[in-house]
């Protein structure tokens, strides 16, 4: 019997956070299973005579301690319909380096299970597909125009601006009843990342946190709190956020139920959904992250249940 194998686009290992990143589990799960590792990085990915090729290695999972090394081979060239799963795990930007990547993945023989659909990620970026959902969603426009914001924004008072493609709590700001400084900071914004901004009423139940929800084969698995530190209005993980167990409140499981048929529709395997209070603030489907903390509050083992559910797909 062939070897089950399975190929991780993705940043370099060496940039691999031991304690949250999802990734991470994700691979020592496979390798406890006995699957063939390759990681490649999506700027070694190339397209010869119609042919999807990587630049990548082979690698083992050795723990040493409470961390984990890498092993890696020599680097080799190889065809990626040698794998029996890919998944795309790089973290954003998602731009046309990253929309690149899709569209050579998409060329690849459908034998070849690839988490999460590359045709979807491109097709719903994580800010703009909140959309599909208009009744769970605060007020919130999409813009690069100055005048357009500040209009926008003097109706709710307060809001909060971020980069359309940005990630991990990148670019978010609040804004306030000075136009003057509001002007300014958006205007900074809009120039630093080049790029639509999104405004929206600012939520107050920030205080209480946001919730990452986990869905594996478009079923909730598990969700987690992110408190923002004090005097901070980002709660993403990489932004500083403390986890927090939590159950489903306010509109969860309503919101559940509505993402779960989007995501079973657009064969979106894994995915993270954010919610503020009763609103869905985003669609996290190009790197979704929260699995490490979901485990140590819940004592679960998602990647078992990720492993799982690959597995019993791709029979």
């Amino acid at each position: 019997m062939k070897p089950f194998k399975v190929a991780f686009q993705m940043d370099p290992l060496n940039k691999i956070s031991q304690k949250t990143d999802s990734t991470l589990m994700l691979m020592v799960e496979a390798y406890y299973r006995g699957f063939k590792l390759f990681h490649y990085q999506p700027k070694d990915l190339f397209l010869e005579n119609n042919k999807v090729k990587a630049f990548g290695y082979f690698f083992k999972i050795e723990k040493k301690g409470t961390k984990y090394l890498f092993k890696k081979s020599n680097k080799q060239s190889i065809d990626l319909e040698n794998f029996n799963v890919i998944l795309i795990r790089q973290d954003p930007p998602f731009d046309l380096n990253y929309i690149t990547s899709t569209y050579f993945l998409e060329k690849l023989n459908k034998k070849v299970l690839i988490v999460n659909n590359p045709s979807s990620i491109r097709n719903h970026p994580e800010k703009l597909s909140m959309f599909e959902f208009k009744k769970y969603i605060i007020n919130t426009l999409v813009s690069s125009d100055i005048q357009n914001i500040l209009k926008f924004h003097r109706k709710n008072k307060i809001s909060i601006i971020k980069p359309l493609y940005g990630n991990g709590g990148e670019g978010i700001q609040k804004i306030s009843n000075n136009i003057c400084e509001s002007k300014r900071i958006i205007n900074t914004t809009l120039k630093k990342y080049k790029y639509p901004l999104i405004c929206q009423k600012f939520i107050k139940d920030i205080k209480f946190g946001d919730r990452r929800i986990i869905f594996i084969n478009s079923n909730y698995e598990g969700s987690v709190a992110r408190i923002p530190k004090k005097n901070s209005i980002k709660a993403n993980f990489h932004a500083g956020g403390i986890a927090k167990k939590t159950g489903l409140v306010f509109r969860d499981k309503k919101i559940i139920s509505a993402v779960s048929k989007f995501l079973k529709k657009n064969d979106i395997f894994f995915a993270g959904i954010d919610i503020i209070g009763n609103y869905l603030t985003e669609i996290n489907i190009t790197s979704p992250t929260g699995i490490q903390e979901i485990n140590r509050l819940n004592n679960f083992k998602l990647e078992k249940i990720f492993w799982n559910k690959i597995q019993i797909k791709i029979k």
